[in-house]
Parts: C-alpha cells; sequence; structure tokens
C-alpha cells in the first residue's frame, strides 16, 4: 500500500502539546494550515531532541550561508493548547530534520513507526514506498518559536529531584541517592537513618 504523506508548506502552525495530568502526559506535534489538521504522538525525548537540533540546524545555516535567523527565543507568542480532539494519525517512530535552502525554511519529516527494517533514503523524499510521514516547513522565525515551546512544554511536567533529576510525583519520591531511605524515617529505637534533604 502507498504511503500517506501530510505536507504543509506554509503551516498557520506547528507546535508541541501535550493530553494529560504531568505524569500521566501524552506528547503531541500537531500542524495547521487553515481547517487541516494532522497530529502526531511521540515520546517527550523526542521533543527534547526535535527542539534542540531544530535551534543547532538554526546556528548552522546561519554560520555557513549567512542567513539571517532570529536569536533564541525566550518569549513563546503561541500558548494556545492543542486543537482538540487530538486523533493522531500515528506514533513517530523516525525524525527527519533539513534546510531548505531555495524555500529558505527547515524542514521537519516525521515518519511513522514501522515493525521492520526501512530504507532511511525515504525521509525527506517522496518515494511511493516506506512509512507514512508528515513533512512541515518552517519559516526560521517559526522553528525558534516550535523550540522555544517545546521547551515550555516539557518543563511543564513534573519537578525534578534536586539529588536524582527523576521526575517528583505527588505520591512521594523513592530517591536512588538516598539508598532507599526517606528524610526523617525512624526505625526501632528511634534512630534516625538516611540523608537529610
Amino acid at each position: 500500500m502507498p504511503r500517506a504523506i501530510h505536507v504543509f508548506r506554509t503551516p498557520d502552525r506547528f507546535v508541541a502539546g501535550t493530553v494529560g495530568e504531568p505524569g500521566d502526559r501524552s506528547f503531541y506535534l500537531q500542524a495547521v494550515h487553515e481547517a487541516r489538521i494532522v497530529s502526531v504522538s511521540l515520546e517527550k525525548q523526542q521533543v527534547r531532541v526535535l527542539a534542540d537540533r531544530m535551534g543547532m540546524l538554526l546556528d548552522e545555516v546561519h554560520r555557513r550561508f549567512g542567513t539571517d535567523v532570529p536569536p533564541e527565543e525566550a518569549d513563546v507568542d503561541d500558548t494556545n493548547p492543542l486543537v482538540m480532539p487530538v486523533d493522531a494519525e500515528f506514533r513517530v517512530g523516525t525524525m527527519g530534520l533539513g534546510w531548505d535552502a531555495e524555500a529558505g525554511a527547515v524542514v521537519v519529516e516525521l515518519l511513522a513507526v514501522t515493525e521492520g527494517e526501512f530504507d532511511e533514503s525515504v525521509v525527506l523524499d517522496d518515494a511511493e514506498e516506506g512509512p507514512d510521514a508528515v513533512r512541515v516547513f518552517l519559516t526560521p522565525v517559526q522553528a525558534r518559536q516550535f523550540a522555544a515551546r517545546s521547551e515550555r512544554v516539557i518543563a511543564a511536567g513534573r519537578p525534578p529531584c534536586p539529588l536524582c533529576g527523576e521526575p517528583l510525583s505527588p505520591d512521594g519520591h523513592m530517591c536512588v541517592r538516598t539508598n532507599g531511605y526517606r528524610r526523617g524515617q525512624v526505625f526501632g529505637g528511634g534512630e534516625t537513618f538516611g540523608e537529610e534533604l
């Protein structure tokens, strides 16, 4: 069966977002152009990698070609939630990232998870065979905004433990750095063991 490639050459919006509560969030990327909306699901780490690499790509494009790119963004223009309902086309397996010099755009390609191996030359290609894909062309400004928003979305989860970096949860946290003991835990004759945090 031929693969489906959803192409957004001038998206109104390309954002990372989540559904669910911290600790139980599902991550999505969503491309929107007028009434057309395509969402894909992925892992939090994939969002982080894509945002980081996008920033690095913009810096490299500026360094190599002298292309004007905006500086790293701290502010995010689009803080709106994902368009609901979120109906994922597929789960992302492979991601591609490139620069289209002719269009002056960052090209993001998201490929569906596949059961077997596939020819990776289909990434950023219009081959008829291969996994389904979403391809989005972003201006440098949109790319910086995507990266800035993605960082905020990732940071909006559970705060990290100051000792081990693992996420803290409302039900408590068994920190590996305290060897399994909680602060002020009392044993037997009233002695306290473990580290004070």
